[in-house]
């Protein structure tokens, strides 16, 4: 039986009153993927957003141990890659750097996810409206 969205979480994850919100309705299913997203996103953390690449790489001297068989590659070189005022900034991050910040990264893309299945969830609340089949 579709439950009534529960105002206290819609508000929380709108930042308004959710009133208007009362007459739609969440099956049982939605209303544990609501309540389960939710804990998740209070529990998410700091975030750091863009990505991070490992790359190894040959210089450009010939008689370098790059070039050598088997090649001896130069790095790893670790960059963190995002976008600030729409341009993309670029950071080489230190090993240490990177084993630190690690766990901020993978909280951003969890967030991402988290967001998306709560959009998904929300198209799926809102397209069972009945209002919409008059």
């Amino acid at each position: 039986m579709p439950q009534p969205i529960y105002c206290g979480i819609m508000a929380a994850l709108t930042g308004g009153s959710s009133e208007k919100l009362s007459s739609m309705r969440l099956t049982a299913r939605q209303a544990r993927a609501l309540q389960r997203i939710s804990a998740e996103l209070q529990d998410i953390g700091l975030c750091l957003p863009g990505s991070v690449v490992v790359r190894t790489g040959r210089c450009g001297k010939t008689a370098c141990k790059c070039r050598a068989d088997p090649p001896r590659l130069h790095g790893p070189f670790r960059s963190w890659t995002r976008k600030v005022a729409n341009k993309t900034v670029t950071r080489l991050l230190s090993e240490d750097q990177l084993d630190d910040y690690q766990q901020l990264f993978d909280n951003h893309r969890r967030l991402k996810a988290l967001v998306q299945e709560l959009e998904e969830l929300s198209l799926a609340v809102v397209e069972a409206d009945p209002r919409w089949r008059r």
